[in-house]
């Protein structure tokens, strides 16, 4: 609104002033307008933006297949890929410092051994921040007031809050999913994400980070609202040697009111691998 000198105590001013919010309001988006709308997306790996820094992706050689890519795509008809494999990383990405190079390093030399390499969530651990945008198959859903837009993964019912007009925490405590704040601008939801533990991964191949990952993320509809698109901008100068852009998409549907599932009962660690075990309350939080 700078820019615009209304008197005080106008009753025009105050009904342009009116307009002016109400304009506001409708133009921000509604993720979900029928009460029941979820999102799936495309899937488990960023698309990268052409002529920008790159996410890590898949090394040339060993062809990254979820198995549930067709699934995940979205096309008629889909069913389980019976051919998926293990991630294998690109550690010649020009964005890699050199620990997190040799980090990504040692998971591909696990897997090419012939060790199953699971991501985080199929042992029931938060993806974090940014790789919230890779959950596969459940759908996400939003729920948005005034002040707060809370946003969930069906799969295991996997949390994030963003606050709405406020500042980012003083001293945030680093966390699963860190302290995220928001605003509207126009149609477009915009995310900021600090205070991210480095316990979570980048992304599906475990690419690290530090505590000094600074994440935007910008959501809207397109296609008609059949489509839900997230323009992707990290920053960590303890893990990059560049800022990096990317995007992720998802499709819409409508699976009904949002489900309580959970992941860690009758689950079990069946390849009895060295990775973070399950987690486990030693105590009720109630």
């Amino acid at each position: 609104m700078s820019g615009i000198w209304l008197r005080t105590g106008s009753g025009i001013a105050a009904g342009v002033l009116a307009g002016l919010f109400a304009a506001a309001a409708l133009a921000a988006p509604d993720f979900s307008p029928t009460g029941d709308t979820g999102w799936i997306s495309f899937g488990p790996q960023y698309i990268p933006i052409p002529g920008r820094p790159h996410p890590v992706s898949a090394d040339p050689a060993h062809p990254f297949v979820p198995n549930a890519v067709e699934i995940l795509s979205g096309q008629p008809n889909a069913k389980v890929s019976e051919s998926s494999t293990f991630p294998v990383s690109d550690t010649t990405n020009p964005i890699l410092q050199p620990w997190a190079r040799e980090r990504l390093a040692y998971w591909n030399q696990r897997v090419l051994s012939g060790h199953p390499f699971y991501s985080e969530h199929s042992n029931c651990w938060p993806m974090g921040v940014p790789a919230f945008l890779l959950y596969p198959v459940a759908p996400v859903h939003f729920i948005q007031s005034a002040t707060e837009v809370t946003i969930i993964w069906q799969g295991d019912h996997m949390v994030r809050h963003v606050y709405l007009g406020v500042p980012h925490a003083t001293h945030a405590k680093p966390s699963w999913y860190g302290d995220s704040i928001g605003h509207y601008e126009g149609d477009t939801l915009v995310v900021d994400t600090i205070g991210l533990t480095p316990r979570s991964y980048v992304d599906e191949f475990r690419t690290p980070h530090t505590e000094q990952m600074h994440v935007t993320e910008r959501f809207h509809m397109i296609d008609g609202g059949r489509t839900m698109q997230v323009d992707l901008h990290v920053e960590d100068p303890g893990t990059f040697t560049t800022a990096w852009d990317a995007m992720q998409r998802y499709r819409r549907v409508s699976p009904g009111p949002l489900q309580e599932q959970t992941c860690s009962e009758n689950n079990a660690n069946y390849f009895n691998e060295p990775y973070d075990p399950m987690p486990v309350a030693n105590r009720p939080d109630f």
